[in-house]
């Protein structure tokens, strides 16, 4: 790939990771305003550790494996068209380390701490850049196959499958091999209530991954010439359909309210290049409604405790996402076309499959070694004094 060497570009790159880094306080929040207060501590200190840990796995070996390039070479080397592969790397480095973010919130409230450090480099150095490399750089001919047999490559603009989907579908057997939170379900059917601890941080953690992810859809671009002002209003109409539909299918919840626009945003990043503003407003909508389905079907039928409901909102709607590009990106459906639904399909189906072979795998290895979850006691004092022996809501003022 020949890339530009302007100053332009990179600052509209280096723009786009600084909003997508921003995203990850977004993910701070919206896991701290969901868990019950002893855990408030455990979300914060969880996702700014997680990012620190992909930062080295993806950048010594992660983004190598992706793209065939490493950074062990001198500066006059990294910093050559004034450092953009540097800045392409930052980039990229955001959207890796959502994986963690992502199964973070399945875990909340019960899984040890180091042990998921474990699971969080592995995952960035080797289970994401595998897929992400077969998708976004050609690797092992899989994208080359998929256009001679169906006419176009699996076409995923800003990783509706390969970052939304996999944290997704990692975070699934994460969450089975943990196990439900202890007192979430009770033998006679019951299941007990655990509200979110505070709805103006779920909010705030909500707003501001909205904010971040037109630097996450846009700058996937990756060149200023390249911006395109399609990709900015369908990633907005999948944001208002998301939420519109989560508001009528959740009933006015406000979990699912502020959960509605992020199920869309995630369905679109895929064909957000592709697809018509109205075609846009149906992705997110589908997915809206997916979402609250879907987390009340998980929660409350078959009683998997997935805590933000990761699995539904990133694996479920980022599927949805993969598919939907094929879709709603045909001409036939106001769309620019160059898409096919079957390599849509088998790209969707290949990154579920890598996503549950290795979550299945790392946190597999894990739970018969090391251990992944806290004992009964740690979980009941919460992960904050267990862990980090302090409380997000101390009871009482030091006496001096």
């Amino acid at each position: 790939m020949v890339q530009d060497p302007s100053s332009g570009n990179v600052l509209f790159i280096l723009l786009g990771a600084i909003l997508v880094l921003a995203m990850h306080a977004g993910f701070a929040f919206l896991e701290l305003g969901t868990v019950r207060k002893k855990n408030q501590v455990n979300a914060l200190s969880k996702i700014i550790t997680d990012f620190a840990v992909s930062a080295l796995a993806y950048f010594l070996i992660g983004y190598g494996l992706a793209y065939g390039r490493h950074f062990l070479v001198g500066d006059d080397v990294l910093n050559k068209d004034h450092g953009y592969a540097l800045t392409r790397f930052f980039f990229l480095l955001t959207f890796a380390a959502a994986i963690p973010a992502i199964v973070s919130g399945g875990i909340a409230e019960r899984a040890k701490f180091w042990p998921q450090l474990i699971a969080t480099f592995t995952l960035v150095a080797f289970v994401y850049p595998f897929f992400e490399g077969l998708m976004w750089n050609g690797n092992l001919g899989v994208q080359a196959w998929l256009q001679s047999t169906f006419g176009a490559p699996f076409h995923d603009f800003a990783g509706s499958v390969v970052v939304h989907a996999m944290g997704g579908w990692i975070a699934l057997p994460a969450v089975l091999l943990l196990g439900a939170r202890r007192g979430r379900y009770h033998a006679n059917g019951q299941i007990s209530a655990h509200p979110p601890s505070s709805i103006p941080f779920l909010a705030l953690g909500s707003w501001i991954l909205i904010v971040g992810w037109f630097g996450f859809n846009v700058m996937s671009a990756q060149k200023l010439d390249q911006i395109s002002g399609l990709v900015a209003v369908n990633s907005l109409m999948a944001m208002v359909g998301g939420t519109l539909a989560a508001l009528a299918a959740g009933r006015n919840d406000p979990g699912f309210l502020h959960n509605g626009p992020l199920a869309g945003l995630v369905a679109v990043c895929a064909g957000s290049d592709v697809m018509h503003p109205l075609g846009a407003l149906v992705v997110g909508a589908v997915a809206g409604g997916l979402f609250v389905w879907m987390f009340t079907l998980t929660q409350n039928r078959w009683k998997i405790d997935d805590v933000l409901g990761v699995w539904p909102l990133h694996g479920l709607c980022g599927t949805w996402g993969g598919i939907a590009a094929g879709l709603f990106g045909m001409k036939a459906l106001g769309g620019l076309g160059g898409v096919s639904l079957l390599s849509q399909i088998v790209g969707t189906l290949l990154g579920i499959a890598v996503a549950l072979i290795g979550g299945f795998v790392v946190y597999g290895v894990l739970k018969k070694t090391l251990g992944i979850r806290l004992d009964a006691e740690e979980e009941f004092n919460g992960a904050d004094l267990s862990i980090h022996r302090i409380s997000a809501t101390p009871e009482r003022e030091a006496s001096w």
